[in-house]
């Protein structure tokens, strides 16, 4: 009997296989002294295998529904209706019944219960899936409870599950599911009770949210609850519902919607005595589970009971700090245009290319910013230089500062350097300069090729950590520093100065088009020459249309223009190839290891453009530059002293031209690196995997630096740590990294504030001038770009390897950026208006939807519904 049913007390954490999520959770649950958990028991995984063995039909069946494709909406319906209807109608074995019902008589079989579906780990998209479809209450009496059993187990092929499955992988035959059985209490109140701040991610912030009668009221949205935050023993905030209806049981079973007495519907569902008490039980759940927990709670005569607690998965992860006081950490990856989680590798490579530590968390990287602003001159610089780049991160920063009791002051260490925008750096106005910057970055990337052709096993790991060293000696060197800053410098000199005197906004966004030297601009027009070189040959076009494999350069040799075509596309990958989106990351894929990326974009632009656009694009830009230069210079000499302030506006177009384009080199210089250290060490891996040390090549992504070096000289590898890392990586993947947080995890979202839009409208950081109507593009993969000529690209961000799309674009939206981040350099290059930092663009904007950009003021309004075609 004990292998079907096994009481709540019997079971641990451990058990999910056994028990499902939640039925193992509960165990735990009623395993802390001091926590009240209603009794009850789980219907083992090993009695749902039990009834499938008796029902013959139902492999048949599992078969058919095997085969079906996820997008076979119809016959997937059907199959799984049958299934269910077959599950439902099968008895449940004799010996399974028994104990099911020697468990109830054990308990009471007249009482009241809740039956609720517990899948295991990959039976269901969420364990809160299934909470939320399969709970049945009030359920009295043996026969009713062994049918709502049955409902449960067949709740496994409900027509999402199965597609969820289909897509996934998940074999059918393989799939579980356990049942818990809990006695009914009839509350006063009930709720749930977050052990962090939901909104904030506050962890010392405890948050409450109560109804009257059921929880079922609350979970399903039907009433307005109380909500309650609790911080050190304190309720700090509270706001009381209106609660007009609540879930009552019914004395013969099932459960009734009840409407609220008129005088009740204000009435706090809790005592405040009660919220601090509730919250504390919540603390030492929290304890117990060792993180965050989102719990099910219930209120009888003054005693609470909580009839469920999961790990809160939205929280984003906190930095590890050795010490216990209060810290403030920044994004990197809000500055670096990626915030999509990296692996290992590529995040340990990351940190020792960067010249100030960064810490891990959540897969992304962060600086611990505290002590900059601890002290007042640091402060006033730090939240100045990263305001600059983005208004968000300067209003978090401001927020957190306006409280003035979360960091300890700290007296000035040295004055800090002037505000960006006052006197330009020293250095002459010099293309010689930039030059040999470039031609001693490409003397070291050769020199490195080279050399490290000979180099293999624990000798080519310190050959790339002597490496680094260099990459980092021309990252930081101070010439290459003040032509970047030089460039900058004279931008905002003549935003701030041309609106001064001539209430000209953005300036200088005109004035940056097209300048000499930008890598990054000048390889999306390079892609417009390689579809010159394709265009005239349709059968290498048609081939181009079908093309899925990487290896499709190879197979271009017989087409007609075939060898011409690969031969333009091979020279692109030589000189661009190191590139990728997410590309500080050494592990993502580079367009010379996965060239399809290119396809379609090549496809767009030998549909959209004409011969010889690419070389048209660059000299209109120039010349549009040079109109906008001439114009303001004229408009200057007309003001007292006009001479005057045109010779020293002249002279800060001439620096911003002849700087400006370096900006994106050191990068690029970064990037090269990564490639050849990237397939130095892959062959490696490959040595590892033909050793039978990993399993596949790839399986060196999940290992810092440090890690693989070991490996690499011991030879042995823990694969426990690599199927950990794979798995933190995935629940990584899902969350959203804060621009700003603190070691209390309190996300402090900043804020534009601005009065001055029209209704509805989305505001951003205006980086590019101009206005532009047209259909938003929303795409999230560049492999998946399918842009027309006139459209509007919106993204989460732009980073060097976007730049081949923004020849095909009209303007530009992204939910990150700032003024000198890659995609807004690059779209004032282009003349394209764009607007960056808008908060949750890609989901507020829908695909094929007529949007304005304005790209002088940051803000876009959003003028139609999506195309019918795009909706598809």
């Amino acid at each position: 009997m004990g292998c079907y049913v096994l009481g709540l007390q019997e079971i641990d954490q451990t058990q999910v296989a056994l028990v499902g999520g939640k039925g193992a959770h509960l165990g735990e649950l009623s395993r802390i002294d001091g926590i009240r958990v209603p009794a009850g028991f789980c219907v083992t995984t090993h009695a749902f295998q039990r009834l499938m063995a008796e029902a013959p039909s139902i492999d048949a069946q599992l078969q058919r529904l095997s085969r079906r494709k996820p997008d076979d909406r119809e016959q997937l319906r059907a199959h799984s209706a049958e299934l269910r209807r077959t599950l439902e109608g099968t008895a449940i074995p004799d010996d399974v019944a028994a104990a099911i019902t020697h468990a109830l008589a054990r308990l009471g079989e007249h009482a009241a219960y809740a039956v609720r579906s517990s899948a295991t780990a990959e039976d269901l998209p969420t364990a809160s899936f299934a909470g939320q479809q399969d709970t049945y209450l009030n359920v009295v009496g043996t026969a009713a409870i062994l049918q709502h059993i049955r409902r449960c187990w067949a709740s496994l092929f409900t027509e999402r599950a199965v597609i969820y499955r289909l897509r996934n992988g998940f074999d059918h035959r393989k799939v579980r599911m356990a049942v818990v059985v809990q006695q009914l209490v009839f509350p006063q109140a009930a709720g749930i009770l977050f052990t962090a701040d939901p909104i904030t991610s506050h962890r010392k912030v405890t948050s409450v949210e109560a109804s009257f009668g059921l929880g079922e009221a609350l979970v399903s949205g039907l009433v307005n609850a109380d909500s309650y935050k609790v911080r050190d023993g304190e309720v700090i905030s509270k706001a009381i519902g209106t609660k007009q209806r609540a879930i009552h049981a019914l004395p013969a079973g099932g459960t009734q919607e009840q409407e609220i007495a008129p005088e009740r519907q204000q009435q706090p569902a809790l005592t405040d005595a009660q919220v601090v008490r509730l919250a504390r039980l919540g603390r030492q759940i929290e304890a117990h589970f060792g993180r965050p927990q989102d719990i099910e709670w219930c209120l009888v005569d003054d005693a609470f009971f909580f009839v469920q607690s999961r790990p809160i998965t939205t929280l984003f992860p906190i930095p590890e700090a050795s010490d216990l006081e209060n810290h403030v950490y920044v994004s990197v990856g809000h500055q670096q245009m990626m915030t999509d989680a990296m692996k290992p590798l590529g995040l340990s490579l990351f940190q020792l290319t960067a010249l100030r530590p960064m810490l891990e968390a959540g897969g992304r990287l962060f600086v611990d910013i505290t002590q900059l602003l601890a002290s007042p001159s640091g402060r006033a610089v730090l939240v100045d230089g990263l305001g600059k780049s983005d208004p968000l991160i300067r209003d978090a920063l401001q927020t957190l500062i306006g409280r003035g009791d979360f960091i300890r002051p700290l007296p000035d260490a040295s004055p800090g350097r002037p505000p960006a925008g006052g006197a330009p750096a020293p250095i002459e106005t010099d293309p010689a300069i930039v030059d040999e910057l470039i031609g001693r970055s490409q003397a070291s990337i050769a020199a490195l090729k080279r050399d490290i052709q000979t180099k293999s096993g624990p000798a080519l790991f310190d050959f790339i950590l002597t490496d680094i060293q260099e990459l980092k000696r021309l990252l930081f060197e101070p010439r290459s520093h003040q032509v970047i800053m030089a460039g900058m410098e004279a931008t905002w000199w003549l935003n701030e100065q041309l609106q001064a005197w001539l209430g000209e906004k953005n300036a200088a966004d005109t004035l940056t088009q097209s300048v000499p030297n930008n890598v990054t601009s000048e390889m999306g027009l390079a892609l417009l020459e390689v579809a010159d070189v394709i265009r005239p040959h349709p059968e290498v076009v048609a081939f181009l249309r079908q093309v899925e494999d990487d290896g499709f350069l190879e197979q271009m040799d017989t087409l007609s223009g075939g060898r011409e075509a690969r031969d333009a596309i091979r020279a692109y990958l030589d000189k661009y190839g190191m590139r990728c989106v997410g590309e500080i990351d050494i592990t993502k894929p580079r367009w010379s290891e996965r060239p399809t990326t290119l396809v379609p974009i090549l496809l767009g632009n030998i549909q959209n453009f004409e011969p010889g656009a690419g070389a048209r694009r660059f000299e209109q830009g120039r010349q549009e530059a040079w109109k906008k230069e001439q114009e303001l210079l004229a408009r200057l000499r007309t003001l007292p002293d006009g001479e005057g302030k045109a010779a020293e506006t002249k002279r800060m177009i001439d620096r911003v031209r002849t700087f400006m384009g370096y900006r994106e080199y050191p990068k690029y210089g970064i990037v090269n690196r990564y490639f050849v250290y990237k397939q130095a060490l892959l062959e490696e891996a490959a040595r590892l995997v033909q050793a039978h040390v990993l399993r596949e090549k790839e399986d060196s992504f999940y290992l810092t630096l440090q890690e693989l070096h070991d490996v690499v000289r011991t030879n042995q590898v823990d694969e426990l740590l690599i199927r950990q890392r794979k798995d933190a990586f995935r629940s990584y993947q899902a969350l959203t990294p804060p621009r700003v947080f603190t070691s209390e995890g309190e996300v402090i979202a900043g804020a534009y504030r601005r009065d001055d839009l029209p209704a509805g409208a989305l505001v951003g950081l205006a980086v590019s001038a101009g206005t532009i109507e047209g259909r938003a593009r929303v795409i999230l993969d560049m492999a998946e770009a399918r842009l027309e000529a006139g459209d509007i690209l919106v993204t989460s961000f732009t980073d060097p390897s976007w730049t081949p799309l923004f020849v095909s674009i009209k303007g530009l939206v992204t939910e990150v950026g700032g003024l000198m981040t890659h995609g807004a350099v690059i779209a004032r290059e282009y003349g394209l208006p764009a607007v960056v930092g808008v908060e949750q663009a890609t989901r507020l904007i829908r695909d094929g939807q007529r949007i304005r950009v304005h790209g002088t003021d940051g803000y876009v309004e959003l003028l139609s519904q999506p195309d019918a075609a795009l909706r598809g």
